[in-house]
C-alpha cells in the first residue's frame, strides 16, 4: 500500500424493560410486511455499545464519542479497507499525488460538495482540518496545509511521509472551518449538534438511544437506500443477543459462542473477520506514574508465559479467535514484516515453570503460594468491561492461569466509561482490551500509535489522558522505538523498512507494554432478510463492524431495504 506517483481513486424474549421501553420502530420479526425493509423508511437498528445511558457527544476527537459520528456524520477523504489490500475510496478526495521526495501530498477533493448545514465544502476546510490541533497533535511534521483552489490542497511536511499515507488521507476527519474554529477546547466540546459532510445528520439523541437520518447534501443522497439509522443503548451481550433473536436489531458486532441462537430466527445471518489484537494493557511505565508490579518488565515477562492462549482461545472464544504474534503483524497478510520467525506466534501454552525462573532472577521469591519482593507481594488487578463475556472470561482464565505460576491477579469488570476513564488516564494496572489493528498490510500504524513514546506525542503522563488520535494507553516510552518510527514515516524502501520494523520488533517483544493474546474474534450479525449490500465472505469490500471508524459510514451508504 505505499506508492509513489499519481493515480486516481474510484470510487428469545427481550430483557430489560429500559429496552422494552425504547420504542423501536416496525421491530417485529414475524411474517407479512412487518419488520421488512419497505420503502427505506424503516430504521436500520444498530447496537450502539455498552455506553450506557447515552450521552450526546458527536465529537470525533473525544474518546467517548458516540459510533455514528465516526464515518456516518464525519469524514475522511479515503476509505482504506482493512480486510484486502487494496485501492482506498475516494469520500470526500478524489486523487492524490506524492512529489518526487515524498514531503508534498497534493489532494484533489470532488466538486461542488456541502457541510450538512448547506454551507460550501472546500479545499480551505481541508486545509483547515490537517493544521487543526486535534488532528495535528505536536505538529505531525506538517509544514503547511494550503489551498490552492477550491478543489485542490497541498500538505508539505518536513521529512517524507509515505509510510504514514493512511494516517493523512483515511484518518484525519475533515470538519468544517466555520464551525470549529471557535473550538479552542475540544477535549471537551460534546458537539451535540454535529455538522459534517458524511451520509447523515442528528434527529434525536435520548439517554436510550439515538436516531440518524439521512443528509440531503450528502453528495450521494439520491442513491442512498437506508435512511434512517437507530443506534440503541444495551449493556450487555446477552441482552444484545436476546434483540438480535427477536429481531429487534439489525446490525451488531458482539462475541456469541453459538451463532446459531440467533441465525434460526430466518433473519440474521453472520460474519467472522479476525482483525484486532485482543491483549493486556498494562500501565508499564512508573517515569510517567504508573503505580503497581506491572511496571517491572519481568513480571510482563513472566506473566506472557504464564498465559496458556490455546485454552483462551478455546474457552473464552470458543476457537473463532486467531493466533497472535508479539510484533502485532497481522498474520499471514504482513508475514513479510515479521523480521524473526522465533516472534511469529506468541506462546500458545502456559510454561509455570518458566515464569517462575524469570521472577527469581529479577529477586522475587516465593512466599507461599505466591511471589513477593522485598516484602511487597506479587498482586495485581484486572478490569475488563461488564457486559463483555468474552473478555470476562478470557479474565478469569488469566487469574487462574497466573494462580498456578505464583502470580495473584484479582479480575473484575467495570462500566464502559470507568473502563475508558482507566485506559485514557493510566490508572489502572491490567486491563482486557482490544488494539486497533492496521487499515493497511502494514504494522506501522500500530508502532506509531501504540509503542510510540513521548518523543512522538503519542502518549502522555498518568492523570493526564492521551492525546487525540493516538492510543498509547500503557505509557510505553523507548526512545529506539521512537527513533525507527521515525525513520520508518519518511522511507519507501521496502528492506529499509524491514529492517527498521525489526528494530522495533526486537525492543516490544521484551518490553511487552502490552501483552498479546489472541486476534480478536469479530463476528457482526446482520438483518439479511430486510436489507441487502452487507459485507460478506464474497465480497469483503469493508471491515463490517458498526464500531468501527470510517468504515461503517462506508458500510450504511451500501445497504438497501428489501422492498
Amino acid at each position: 500500500m505505499i506508492r509513489n506517483g499519481r493515480r486516481k481513486i474510484a470510487l428469545t424474549a427481550v430483557a430489560g424493560a429500559s429496552v422494552l421501553a425504547l420504542g423501536l420502530t416496525a421491530c417485529g420479526a414475524g411474517g407479512g410486511n412487518e419488520g421488512s425493509g419497505g420503502d427505506g423508511d424503516r430504521a436500520l437498528r444498530v447496537w450502539a455499545g455498552s455506553q450506557t445511558p447515552i450521552t450526546a457527544n458527536y465529537n470525533p476527537f473525544a474518546p467517548n464519542v458516540l459510533h455514528g459520528a465516526t464515518g456516518p456524520i464525519y469524514e475522511t477523504l479515503f476509505f482504506y479497507n482493512k480486510t484486502t489490500d487494496s485501492e482506498p475510496v475516494g469520500l470526500i478526495g478524489d486523487s492524490f499525488e506524492y512529489n518526487e521526495d515524498g514531503t508534498a501530498i497534493t489532494i484533489t477533493i470532488k466538486p461542488d460538495l456541502k457541510w450538512s448545514d448547506g454551507e460550501p465544502l472546500t479545499a480551505a476546510d481541508v486545509a483547515f482540518s490537517f493544521t487543526y490541533e486535534a488532528n495535528n497533535p505536536g505538529g505531525n511534521g506538517l509544514v503547511s496545509a494550503e489551498a490552492t483552489d477550491d478543489t485542490t490542497v497541498v500538505l508539505t511536511y518536513s521529512s517524507a511521509q509515505y509510510t504514514t499515507e493512511y494516517q493523512r488521507l483515511g484518518s484525519t476527519y475533515i470538519i468544517p472551518e466555520h464551525i470549529w474554529a471557535d473550538v479552542s477546547d475540544f477535549a471537551n466540546f460534546a458537539n451535540e449538534e454535529p455538522v459534517g459532510s458524511g451520509a447523515y445528520v442528528v434527529e434525536k439523541t435520548t439517554s436510550e438511544s439515538y436516531t440518524l437520518v439521512a443528509n440531503e447534501n450528502f453528495r450521494d443522497a439520491d442513491e442512498l437506500g437506508v435512511k434512517k439509522v437507530q443506534y440503541i443503548a444495551v449493556d450487555n451481550n446477552q441482552t444484545a443477543q436476546d434483540l438480535l433473536a427477536a429481531g429487534k436489531l439489525d446490525w451488531t458486532s458482539m462475541f456469541i459462542p453459538n451463532p446459531d441462537d440467533v441465525t434460526s430466527n430466518g433473519v440474521i445471518d453472520w460474519i467472522n473477520t479476525p482483525q484486532d489484537p485482543t491483549v493486556l494493557y498494562t500501565c508499564s511505565n512508573a517515569d510517567l506514574g504508573c503505580t503497581g508490579p506491572q511496571t517491572d518488565v519481568a513480571v510482563r515477562q513472566a506473566l506472557n508465559v504464564a498465559i496458556d492462549r490455546a485454552a483462551i482461545k478455546d474457552k473464552a472464544f470458543v476457537g473463532l479467535t486467531g493466533d497472535v504474534s508479539p510484533t502485532f503483524a497481522l498474520l499471514p497478510r504482513d508475514e513479510k514484516w515479521v523480521a524473526d520467525p522465533a516472534n511469529e506466534i506468541s506462546p500458545q501454552e502456559a510454561d509455570a515453570a518458566e515464569a517462575g525462573e524469570i521472577l527469581e532472577a529479577a529477586g522475587y521469591t516465593k512466599d507461599g503460594d505466591f511471589y513477593a519482593k522485598d516484602g511487597v507481594p506479587l498482586e495485581l488487578s484486572l478490569i475488563s468491561v461488564d457486559g463483555w463475556t468474552d473478555y470476562n472470561d478470557a479474565a478469569k482464565l488469566i487469574a487462574e492461569q497466573a494462580e498456578a505460576a505464583g502470580i495473584k491477579i484479582t479480575a473484575s469488570t467495570v462500566q464502559w466509561q470507568e473502563f475508558v476513564d482507566a485506559r485514557q488516564g493510566g490508572e489502572f494496572q491490567l486491563i482486557v482490551g482490544g488494539v486497533v489493528g492496521t487499515s493497511v498490510a502494514d504494522p506501522f500504524q500500530i508502532y506509531r500509535d501504540w509503542f510510540g513514546g513521548t518523543a512522538v506525542e503519542s502518549t502522555s503522563p498518568v492523570g493526564t489522558e492521551v492525546p487525540p488520535g493516538r492510543w498509547n494507553f500503557s505509557r510505553y516510552s523507548n526512545p529506539v522505538v521512537d527513533a525507527a518510527v521515525a525513520d520508518a514515516t519518511s522511507t519507501n524502501d521496502e528492506a529499509e523498512k524491514q529492517a527498521l520494523y525489526g528494530t522495533i520488533q526486537t525492543e516490544i517483544v521484551r518490553d511487552l507494554p502490552y501483552i498479546p493474546l489472541v486476534i480478536n474474534a469479530t463476528q457482526t450479525f446482520y438483518n439479511s432478510r430486510d436489507f441487502t449490500g452487507w459485507v460478506t465472505e464474497d465480497d469483503l469490500y469493508s471491515f463490517p463492524a458498526p464500531w468501527e471508524k470510517v468504515a461503517s459510514g462506508y458500510v450504511l451508504t451500501q445497504l438497501e431495504p428489501v422492498n
